[in-house]
Parts: structure tokens; C-alpha cells; sequence
């Protein structure tokens, strides 16, 4: 079965914020303007990022060194609890119906998530998917997940793709990357996978919706 010309996948990896998970970024700049960082969005935007976010996406400080160094940047005394909360301001609501997709399409063909993230973020949304879904953890939908702060690699950069082609052994040609990045598209256009841009208008079951068995179950 093919769409568009493209053959049916053996794998298929999946973005997370922006494809999973409504993002509003807005709500994080006014909280941290709330607090007296009026340009928060010189230090971090979905696109580009300085060093401090950059090592906390990656893993390489924990959220009680990004806390102080955000502190001394801003030379404000805030606490980590105003921190944290404006922080995952910008994680707003599940596409419930997206996530369902998922778990329907991993027990036809394998499904991975590859997100850039920080374990702040992360703890806040694995919380949040217990409270407002049926499912336990975000990890269940996926033969397996990569974060960025656990494997120190982030996108667009080709090693964090190479490492989950190279672990799982996929076959690069046959496995599709859907991210609603462009840059990230990019990356994965470089080590060969197929891609799919999505689209703010756009949501995986329906863009997706061919590589799913119709006649399966619910």
C-alpha cells in the first residue's frame, strides 16, 4: 500500500511536542515576563536556544544547576517552584485522539518517539498523561522512546537518528520521521529516513491513517 508515492514503512518515529502534545510557548514567555525576564525569549525559543537550555536538554546539568545558572543570568532570586511552573507553562494538552493512533498503529509496525526534552518538562507531562488519559506512561505507545536528556543527543544533529537506527536496527529508507520542525526534518532527510512535515492543520490519524489495518479491532 503506498500514499503519495511512498511505500508502506517498516517503522515509523514520531516528534512529540507539536505532534503529540499542543505546545504554546507564549504561555512560558509570559510567565517568565511575569517574573521580571522581560526577553525571555532571547535566552529560549522552540528554534534556537543558549547554552543553559542547550545542557539541560541534553542532560548535561541537572534542574538544580540549570536553576542556579538561570538565577545568576537573570541575577533574579527566584524560587525553583516559580521556576518549574513557568517553565512547563508551555506544555499545554494531549492530542488524545493522535495518541490513540499510536497505540493502534505500534501493534501493526514498530513505532518510536524521539523528543527533545529536559527532565522537567518530562516529569511534568508523564504526571500529566496518568491524570487525563488511559494510559500509565508516555513510553507504553512506543516499542521504545528516546529523550534527549537521557541519550545526550538532540535534534536536528544526525548522531541522535544514527543512534536509533543503529540500536534498533532499522532500515533507514523504509522508516518515516513525522516532526512539525523543519529544521528537524532536515536532520532526518540527512541520514536517509523518509520524513513528513506536519502541519499545524494536520494530525497523525489522519495524515497516517493508511498504515493502519481499517479492518483491525479498536
Amino acid at each position: 500500500m503506498a500514499q503519495n508515492g511512498m511505500k508502506k514503512p517498516t517503522a515509523v518515529i514520531f516528534d512529540f511536542g507539536g505532534v503529540l502534545l499542543n505546545l504554546d510557548l507564549k504561555k512560558t514567555l509570559l510567565a517568565f515576563e511575569s517574573l521580571g525576564i522581560p526577553h525571555f525569549e532571547d535566552l529560549f525559543n522552540l528554534y534556537k536556544s543558549t547554552a543553559l537550555f542547550d545542557d539541560l536538554e541534553i542532560g548535561k546539568v541537572t534542574p538544580a544547576q540549570f536553576m542556579d545558572n538561570l538565577r545568576r543570568e537573570t541575577e533574579l532570586e527566584l524560587s525553583d517552584d516559580q521556576i518549574t511552573e513557568a517553565w512547563n507553562a508551555l506544555l499545554m494538552d494531549f492530542r488524545t485522539e493522535s495518541l490513540h493512533f499510536v497505540a493502534r498503529l505500534k501493534t501493526q509496525i514498530p513505532a518510536y518517539l524521539y523528543s527533545n526534552t529536559n527532565i522537567i518538562h518530562y516529569e511534568c507531562f508523564q504526571e500529566r498523561i496518568r491524570e487525563v488519559t488511559p494510559f500509565s506512561h508516555l513510553n507504553e505507545l512506543f516499542h521504545r522512546a528516546y529523550y534527549s536528556h537521557e541519550i545526550g543527543m538532540r535534534k536536528p544533529h544526525p548522531e541522535g537518528f544514527l543512534h536509533i537506527i543503529q540500536e534498533n536496527a532499522l532500515d533507514a529508507s523504509s522508516t518515516l520521521f513525522v516532526d512539525d520542525n523543519a529544521d528537524n526534518i532536515e536532520g532526518a532527510k540527512s541520514v536517509g529516513l523518509l520524513t513528513h512535515h506536519l502541519q499545524p492543520d494536520e494530525r497523525v490519524e489522519q495524515v497516517l491513517s493508511w498504515l493502519v489495518n481499517q479492518d483491525m479491532p479498536r
